[in-house]
């Protein structure tokens, strides 16, 4: 489901305005950052709570904006991942392992899989996805025989009340998550390019895409009108933002700073390369994890 968010009623004598602004994807994946990091969930974990940051490229930004210093390179931060028009998997170890916070302080070489075991109704655990439709229900992409993260985090976050929080841009939008993972599987395809997946739906974790994280940050409401572009700018997503004058005044000057923000930079060891050198078998290709 997409993260809740009031905004404000206008009231009289405000004059209400429009602002357009197009963010390529890693404006975008900025911008999410610094909205998750505000949302209210996450300040309270933050000051009396815990919080899990999965492995991810947006949870390099995230802990950048949590920490103030820099993680890189960012595509070093996730294990799967969509590169060089293939789906792979980075091999390393990620540059930055402050993975669990407790009352606002890195748990130094702490295990989330024995740490989330701990977790309660007010603990927050942020992780990133790969599909959501206009539904809000987002989807996970999992290679792993083990289901991943999602199959580890899942099961003890939903029951015990916990906040499953999914930064995730409008340029992952499908038209139904539930449809597409009906045609997904480890061992659904006898070819693909790359590693093949399995699309996890997690129907009520809550999802901030650009709509909500202007809203979270300025109260105003955004509206995705398109996406797309060239030189650089594949991925973009176009919106609307409107409200009173002011509100789009601060809303703006947020896209003002995350302009310019560079690409994703990339590892360079992944445990497969090119698909061609595996005939584009699926099951091969899914061999190169070796069972992770």
């Amino acid at each position: 489901m997409f993260y809740e968010v009031e905004i404000p009623e206008s009231t009289s004598g405000n004059r209400q305005i429009s602002a357009m602004a197009v963010l390529n994807p890693a404006e975008s994946r900025r911008l999410l950052a610094k909205a998750t990091v505000a949302a209210p969930e996450v300040q309270t974990a933050w000051k009396s709570g815990m919080i899990i940051i999965a492995r991810g490229i947006t949870s390099a930004y995230i802990s950048e904006e949590l920490f103030g210093d820099t993680v890189e390179p960012k595509g070093a931060q996730t294990v799967g991942i969509i590169c060089n028009g293939i789906t792979t998997a980075y091999k390393g170890a990620p540059p930055c392992t402050r993975h669990v916070i407790r009352e606002g302080k890195v748990v130094e070489g702490a295990d989330s899989n024995v740490e989330i075991l701990n977790f309660g109704p007010d603990d927050v655990f942020i992780k990133g996805a790969n599909a959501v439709d206009n539904e809000g229900i987002a989807g996970v992409y999992v290679a792993s025989v083990k289901a991943g993260t999602i199959g580890m985090a899942w099961p003890i976050v939903s029951p015990r009340g916990s906040s499953l929080i999914i930064p995730m841009s409008l340029e992952k939008l499908v038209p139904s998550v539930i449809e597409a993972a009906k045609h997904t599987g480890l061992y659904h395809f006898k070819y693909s390019t790359g590693v093949p997946i399995k699309l996890i739906p997690v129907p009520l974790a809550k999802v901030i895409t650009e709509i909500q994280a202007f809203a979270i940050l300025a109260g105003v409401r955004a509206y995705h009108l398109g996406s797309g572009g060239v030189g650089g700018s594949e991925g973009a997503v176009h919106l609307a933002l409107e409200g009173d004058e002011k509100s789009v005044e601060k809303a703006f000057d947020i896209v003002k700073s995350v302009k310019g923000e560079p690409p994703v930079s990339l590892p360079d060891t992944f445990f497969l390369n090119s698909p061609a050198d595996y005939d584009y078998d699926a099951a091969a290709q899914l061999a190169t994890l070796g069972g992770v």
